[in-house]
């Protein structure tokens, strides 16, 4: 029976310590002009802390970002962006 316990205390916590589940938001892009904007704003996306992936749409003038949001959140993400020359807005 305190086996049974440890392995329900163990489990409990299991999500503690992987964190937080990932997060998805979507950016509005402005000033992407050109085929390699969007590159650039995925590496600024991609060296931001937590974030695990970036798809950057110079069509759509967006980005869609997952994230972890204990390390990250959607308004550091756009500031990010926008401090190198892309004014960003969250979208969701």
């Amino acid at each position: 029976m305190k086996s049974l316990f440890a392995i329900v205390a163990i489990a409990a916590a299991m999500p503690a310590l992987a964190g937080e589940a990932a997060r998805t938001t979507v950016l509005d892009v402005q000033n992407m002009t050109c085929a390699s904007c969007p590159l650039t704003v995925r590496q600024v996306l991609k060296n931001q802390p937590g974030v695990q992936d970036a798809k950057v749409s110079l069509e759509k003038h967006s980005a869609e970002v997952k994230f972890d949001p204990s390390k990250a959140q959607p308004e550091q993400l756009a500031n990010a962006v926008s401090e190198a020359g892309f004014p960003t807005t969250v979208k969701k």
